[in-house]
């Protein structure tokens, strides 16, 4: 879903405060968590969305962006129904740190209509093309640095796109559906475009289209083959070549045309100072889709290729195991340290050696740095990797909010996203050794606890405990094997020290 900045009022007092009317509530989702409010977005354009309207996540707190499908023929809906679930389902267990997020979605069916409504991170700080148009607007370059980043981050989401099973075809990736956010996190937007495009053709929704003027100043983003049937994963390295262009050069020029010419992309890369950087772009944009490289492969190349520091190695397996590790571990740790002590040393024969002491690193940055990887700015990409399945943030439906529904078809059942950060557990077994009392402390990534507590029997194994807590959406579905083996120790070190104690299980 394309999602750009909303246009509010430029006036001083729309400035200072939103106009009562855009933020009235105007529905809620059935849980009551997602409140539509009147404030319109403005879209690219994604087959059938009929609106778009701010909304606010009141478990987290942040805007969302609420998207509606309408279907004025019932029949056709019903008879697509279970082709939709399947899509939403679909696109439900696609997360990665530079994808936008698609939050959930719900079914309403009505007397006189029928509609999909889903929910999608809102992008508040505007679309790479916004950002490229300052840039050039205040006479400045492109960083090289910047730009190997967020090429990195595109082809990142790119190639975990391309990986899924079935790969998933991007199809509308231009410099509006590429996001940045003020700490330099890039997000792409519109993933769901082309399924989209097979599921809602335009006989069978009420959908607007992108205006032709729009659809002209884009046409350079698509490749020769694109909508003949037998495009693949290459038409989106092409969209990717013309977006790395524009970001090096910050707009190539269209001299007038309504459409950019290939002469004008020819000589765009041309005028590329750096020849690694023509070579990569070039390698893009070749006519023929076979001759593209795949995104995998273009994380090697050499432009952008490098092997990673110890300091980003160190800190993907700190955020990777964080779990394991006490509450603010780093800075404890980092209070500890002698600031004069030396912590490495580099010795040369012929001249003084150089020293790096504990006092060189500084704490804030060490943080930052840790929160920006976490955040997914710096990606470990020379390492293959299994596919992930991660499934959308969602809150647990209560009895007192199923009452209170205003749709009036449920949403499909809650899972948990959010990530288990640290686990603690105490176990506890009575005197005849029948059972023992499980209690388990979680912190989630949003800083938030959750305490749980059951009684264990001889025959329950970890794993059959893990998947449970996968089942009633206490977990992710990502920390189900760590918990699965932190349990496993944990029982496994409370029952020989029973068994040392004399008691047996």
């Amino acid at each position: 879903m394309t999602m750009s900045v909303p246009e509010r009022n430029s006036g001083s007092e729309g400035k200072e405060e939103e106009s009562e009317d855009e933020s009235e509530i105007l529905e809620e989702s059935p849980c009551g968590r997602w409140q539509k409010r009147k404030e319109q977005v403005s879209q690219g354009n994604v087959p059938g969305v009929e609106s778009a309207s701010l909304a606010m996540d009141t478990e987290e707190g942040v805007e969302v962006v609420w998207n509606e499908v309408l279907f004025s023929d019932k029949k056709v809906f019903k008879a697509r129904e279970e082709k939709i679930k399947e899509m939403f389902e679909n696109l439900m267990q696609v997360e990665h740190p530079n994808i936008v997020k698609f939050h959930k979605y719900w079914l309403d069916m009505r007397e006189s209509q029928a509609r999909v409504i889903f929910i999608t991170e809102y992008m508040s700080s505007g679309s790479l093309k916004q950002f490229l148009k300052k840039t050039k607007k205040n006479h400045k370059t492109m960083n090289v640095k910047a730009w190997k980043r967020w090429c990195t981050q595109i082809l990142s989401a790119l190639s975990y796109l391309h990986s899924c099973d079935p790969p998933i075809i991007h199809g509308n990736l231009t410099c509006d559906t590429i996001f940045i956010q003020h700490n330099g996190l890039i997000k792409i937007g519109s993933v769901w475009h082309r399924l989209f495009v097979n599921v809602f053709p335009d006989a069978s929704v009420h959908g607007k289209g992108r205006p032709h003027r729009e659809e002209q100043r884009n046409l350079h983003f698509f490749p020769p083959e694109y909508g003949t049937g037998e495009d693949d994963y290459a038409i989106d390295i092409f969209s990717f070549g013309i977006c790395t262009l524009e970001m090096a050069v910050l707009e190539i020029q269209a001299n007038g045309d309504a459409v950019v010419s290939k002469e004008a992309i020819t000589n765009a890369g041309q005028s590329l100072e750096d020849p690694l950087m023509r070579e990569f772009t070039q390698s893009c944009v070749r006519q023929e889709a076979k001759l593209r490289p795949t995104a995998h492969d273009l994380l090697f190349h050499r432009v952008l290729f490098e092997v990673h520091s110890l300091k980003l190695l160190a800190a993907h397996c700190l955020i990777n195991n964080q779990y394991l590790l006490p509450e603010n571990c780093v800075e404890e740790k980092t209070k500890s340290f002698d600031p004069n002590a030396i912590m490495a040393e580099i010795q040369h024969e012929d001249r003084p050696g150089v020293q790096l002491k504990y006092s060189h690193v500084s704490p804030l940055e060490l943080d930052k740095f840790l929160e920006d990887v976490k955040n997914g700015i710096y990606p470990l990409m020379n390492f293959a990797s299994s596919r992930l399945h991660p499934v959308p943030r969602a809150l647990s439906l209560s009895q007192e909010q199923v009452e209170t529904v205003k749709t009036p078809t449920p949403e499909p059942q809650e899972t948990e996203t959010r990530k288990v950060v640290q686990m603690h557990c105490n176990l506890e077994t009575n005197d005849e050794g029948t059972k023992t009392h499980l209690s388990l402390f979680l912190k989630m990534d949003d800083k938030l606890h959750r305490q749980l507590s059951c009684d264990i029997l001889p025959t329950d194994s970890s794993k059959d405990l893990a998947n449970e807590l996968v089942h009633y959406a206490f977990i992710n579905e990502d920390d189900c094997e760590k918990l699965a083996g932190f349990l496993e120790d944990a029982i496994s070190r409370h029952r020989v020290r029973a068994l040392a104690s004399g008691t047996t299980q």
